[in-house]
C-alpha cells in the first residue's frame, strides 16, 4: 500500500510529525521533491529535530528511506544533517539515493542570493537555498545527475562547460567572483564517496517493494499553495508538492497511490511573500506566533517569522481538492485554546463581490476575508486522546472545517509529540 502526506495550505502545516507517526507503520519512507529549502519538525525520544533533506522516517530502525530522483540533493547538507544524527544518538538510519536524483551546486546558492538582492522589494521571498536556479538547470538539462559525479572524466568535461556560462553570468549580471571548477570538482568527488555505498538505482527497488506488499509513504514539502502550476505564482516554490507528483518524483505508478492524507493547520501561516488573505498583523498576529506548535511560528530552515493569519477554508478546500485528498489530518488544534472566538474565513470578496472558489494570484491581491466566527473552548485540549472527550467548542469547529472542506478529518494533532494524537473514526 502506498500512502502520501502532503500540505494542503501554504507549507508549515505540521507534516513532519505527521510523517514521523505514520513512519511507524510504514516500510519505507520517500521523499519525492524539494531539497533543504524546508524543514520538517520532528520531536521524539531523540529530541528535537529540524529534518530538510532527509525523509521523516530516520528515526525508525525498521524503515528504509529513500531520497528519490525529484529531490534537489545538496550533498554537503545530507551529509551534516546525518552526522547531527549521529552526534545526538540517533542510530544511522537506513537510506538510499536515487542515482538519478540531481546535485545543488555551488552556483544556484549564488544565483538565489544574487538575483533576490537585485530584485530588492519584489524579490519572491526565496529562502536563498539554491532551488529555483537548481530546477531552472535541471529543466534546461545543465544540471548534474548523481550518478555522474562517480564517472570523473564526464564530471570535469561537464563542470568545465557549465561554469564557462555560469561565470559569465555572475560577472555580468552580479559582478560576483567566478566559481572554481578545480574545487567544485574536488569537493564533489569527495563528498561521493562518502555517500557512495547508498547510490542505487531506486526506482527499481520501489517497483520490488511494491510486488512484495511494502508499506510505502511518500513525503511531499512544503504545500500546494506554493505548487507552481497551480498556487500563488509567482510566489511559489520550484517543484510540484502536490500528491500528483509523487509518483514521478519517487518513480512508481500512479495507480498505486491509495491514501492522500492532506496536512492542514487549524489556522494560517505563510513564510514568504506573496498574497495571504487572512493574514493578522500587530500584538494578534504576535500572539497566536509564539504559542504557535512547540517553539513558536518560526521556519524550520530559515528561523524567520511566519506570517500569521486565521483559518482560510476557501484555500484549504482548494488545497485539497488539487491534492486529491482522501483524508484530512487536522494540525495545532490546541494552540487556538485561548482565543474567546475565532474567525474562519469562507469567502473572498472581490471588487465588491463575495466568492467562495480559490482564485488567481492576481485577483488574490485584492481579495478581503469574509468571515464566520466560532466560539472558542478556552481550555487545554493537549492532554485528550479521543475525540468525544473534546469540548464541545472545538468539535464544532472541526466539523465545520470538515463540513466545508468536505473530506473527512481522521486525524486531529493537539500537541508537539508524538503522542498528541487524536484519530477521529
Amino acid at each position: 500500500m502506498v500512502r502520501a502526506v502532503v500540505g494542503a495550505n501554504w507549507g508549515d502545516e505540521g507534516k513532519g510529525k505527521m510523517t514521523d507517526l505514520l513512519a511507524s507503520e510504514s516500510d519505507i519512507v520517500v521523499r519525492f521533491q524539494g531539497g533543504s529549502n524546508a524543514g520538517h519538525t520532528i520531536i521524539n525520544n531523540y529530541g528535537k529535530f529540524a529534518l530538510h533533506l532527509l525523509p521523516s522516517g530516520v528515526f525508525y530502525d525498521h524503515v528504509t528511506n529513500v531520497l528519490g530522483p525529484g529531490v534537489a540533493l545538496s550533498m554537503k547538507i545530507l551529509l551534516d544533517e546525518l552526522e547531527n544524527l549521529e552526534n545526538r544518538g540517533v542510530p544511522s538510519p537506513r537510506l538510499l539515493i536515487s542515482e538519478r536524483t540531481q546535485v545543488l551546486m555551488p552556483w544556484h546558492v549564488l544565483f538565489d542570493i544574487r538575483e533576490e538582492e537585485r530584485l530588492g522589494s519584489r524579490q519572491f521571498g526565496s529562502t536563498k537555498s539554491g532551488i529555483a536556479p537548481f530546477y531552472s538547470d535541471k529543466y534546461y538539462k545543465t544540471g548534474i545527475q548523481l550518478c555522474e559525479v562517480y564517472n570523473r572524466k564526464l564530471l570535469k568535461e561537464k563542470l568545465v562547460s557549465i561554469c564557462q556560462v555560469k561565470n559569465l553570468l555572475l560577472k555580468a549580471l552580479y559582478n560576483a567572483k567566478p566559481v572554481d571548477v578545480d574545487m567544485v570538482y574536488n569537493e564533489l568527488v569527495t563528498i561521493g564517496q562518502k555517500i557512495s555505498h547508498m547510490v542505487c538505482d531506486t526506482t527499481s527497488f520501489l517497483h520490488g517493494a511494491l510486488k512484495d506488499g511494502k508499506r510505502i509513504l511518500l513525503e511531499g514539502q512544503l504545500g500546494a499553495l506554493k505548487d507552481p502550476d497551480h498556487g500563488i505564482y509567482p510566489f511559489t516554490t520550484s517543484s510540484s508538492p502536490l500528491a500528483g507528483y509523487a509518483a514521478v518524483g519517487a518513480g512508481i505508478p500512479p495507480y498505486e497511490i491509495k491514501s492522500i492524507i492532506a496536512v492542514v493547520k487549524a489556522y494560517s501561516s505563510c513564510v514568504g511573500t506573496g498574497p495571504f488573505v487572512t493574514e493578522i498583523h500587530g500584538d494578534e498576529a504576535a500572539e497566536l506566533r509564539e504559542r504557535g506548535g512547540d517553539a513558536g511560528e518560526y521556519g524550520a530552515t530559515t528561523g524567520r517569522p511566519r506570517r500569521m493569519g486565521w483559518f482560510d477554508a476557501v484555500a484549504t478546500r482548494y488545497g485539497c481538492m488539487i491534492q486529491g485528498a482522501t483524508e484530512i489530518a487536522l494540525t495545532l488544534l490546541d494552540v487556538l485554546g485561548y482565543l474567546d472566538t475565532i474567525p474562519v474565513c469562507i469567502g473572498y470578496e472581490i471588487d465588491g463581490k463575495v466568492i467562495k472558489d480559490f482564485p488567481v494570484t492576481c485577483m488574490l491581491e485584492k481579495a478581503k476575508p469574509v468571515y464566520k466566527e466560532f466560539p472558542g473552548w478556552k481550555y487545554d485540549i493537549s492532554r485528550i486522546r479521543e475525540y468525544e472527550a473534546l469540548p464541545e467548542n472545538a468539535k464544532r469547529y472541526v466539523e465545520f472545517i470538515e463540513s466545508y472542506v468536505n473530506i473527512p478529518i481522521k486525524w486531529i494533532s493537539n500537541g508537539p509529540r508524538r503522542e498528541n494524537i487524536i484519530r477521529k473514526i
